[in-house]
């Protein structure tokens, strides 16, 4: 049990069998939990009927109502962690991240020496299809702003794309993240950085969603604008414990 991939869900029946498919047909050893937020769609009774066709690698987490993207990340980390996963892995359902990267992804922390590897839009070799121009300036100007306050060493801070090492989440004092959505990523590259973890990023493409709707509010990208202050801010007061890499 080395590799687990979390995916969140909120009414996915359209993508989330056929994300499950593909990445179970990889056949490099990738479990999976996924989190489902009591979707009226039924995506949560879809991913049971498939328990018999992924025994011991297909895993559920249900919660009661939308609680948001931070929280099923947290709830799945802590599920990873008391269940022995060394290398634990954050995607979306929707293909706008491509399984086949997941292995990419990997290897940058088992063989290249990060604790933390980023599927990155933003470095060389890295690219968005199917955004509209607003999309493209609120996430790339989004980069920039996060990268100005922060100083912190990433790209694309807002990826959702991610693998952390066991070790990583071990350090992070999970309870303190405070920020749900793409404040959510910003903070945690954020705290892993602080503690002095290294943070490599994979050059992916990122796909915007064929099918289902996009959880994207004006509420999420308020939250990252503000969070990042608040993230910078706090991070004044904190005595961050830092990892020393053996």
């Amino acid at each position: 049990m080395e590799k687990i991939v979390i995916i969140p869900t909120y009414n996915e029946k359209e993508n989330i069998e056929n994300i499950l498919f593909a990445t179970f047909s990889l056949n490099q050893g990738f479990h999976v939990l996924v989190i489902d937020d009591g979707s009226p769609d039924g995506t949560g009774m879809i991913v049971k009927k498939l328990f018999d066709k992924y025994p011991n690698q297909l895993f559920l987490e249900e919660r009661k109502g939308k609680l948001g993207l931070g929280t099923a990340y947290i709830h799945g980390f802590k599920w990873a962690i008391a269940n022995g996963y060394e290398f634990i892995f954050e995607m979306d359902a929707d293909f706008s991240h491509n399984p086949k990267d997941l292995d990419r992804l990997y290897q940058a922390c088992k063989t290249g020496g990060g604790d933390v590897s980023v599927g990155s839009r933003y470095v060389k070799g890295g690219a968005i299809e199917n955004w509209p121009w607003d999309r493209h300036l609120y996430s790339k100007g989004g980069a920039f702003y996060t990268k100005m306050i922060t100083c912190m060493p990433v790209n694309d801070p807002t990826a959702g794309f991610v693998c952390y090492r066991r070790k990583v989440l071990e350090t992070i004092n999970l309870d303190a993240i405070r920020f749900v959505g793409y404040a959510f990523q910003i903070e945690m590259k954020f705290t892993a950085w602080k503690l002095g973890f290294k943070i490599i990023e994979v050059p992916i493409i990122f796909v915007d969603r064929q099918a289902g709707i996009s959880k994207m509010t004006k509420g999420i990208i308020k939250e990252g604008i503000i969070g990042v202050i608040k993230i910078q801010l706090q991070s004044m007061k904190k005595n961050y414990r830092m990892h020393v890499s053996h």
